[in-house]
């Protein structure tokens, strides 16, 4: 069972970034897809998220209308389309997966919830680095 984060690295200020998060071992059918970053000295933070049951969620202000998650699932694959970058961008992003349940909206309403209580996601994939600098 694996997680594979890829497709961060240097880009100018305005520019774009398409991260994928393939799986491997499972199915992403039954699990609801998160991109979580940590820009350095800082927490690690929930930008969106995916799932079946309620499509995509974002949780951080800064990137609405500028990123947009997408599931391709003939490929098992979560991708993270970063529009407009800005320095403050600069971060390493994970992608993880945890099992949700059918007909529950896990990434709007069940993991904000449970994150309250350093609840865990099932699986993690190492980190991709994207840097934004002129």
């Amino acid at each position: 069972v694996q997680l594979q984060a890829s497709g961060g690295g240097l880009m100018q200020p305005g520019g774009s970034l398409r991260l994928s998060c393939a799986a491997s071992g499972f199915t992403l059918d039954n699990y609801a897809v998160g991109w979580f970053r940590q820009a350095p000295g800082k927490e690690r933070e929930a930008v969106l998220c995916i799932s079946k049951h309620d499509n995509s969620t974002s949780y951080v202000d800064s990137v609405k209308g500028r990123f947009t998650i997408s599931s391709d699932d003939d490929k098992n694959t979560v991708h993270l389309q970063l529009n407009s970058l800005k320095p403050e961008d600069t971060a390493v992003y994970y992608c993880a997966a945890d099992r949700s349940r059918p007909h529950t909206p896990w990434c709007d309403i069940v993991l904000p919830r449970l994150w309250a209580f350093n609840y865990d996601m099932d699986y993690w994939g190492k980190g991709t680095l994207v840097t934004v600098s002129s």
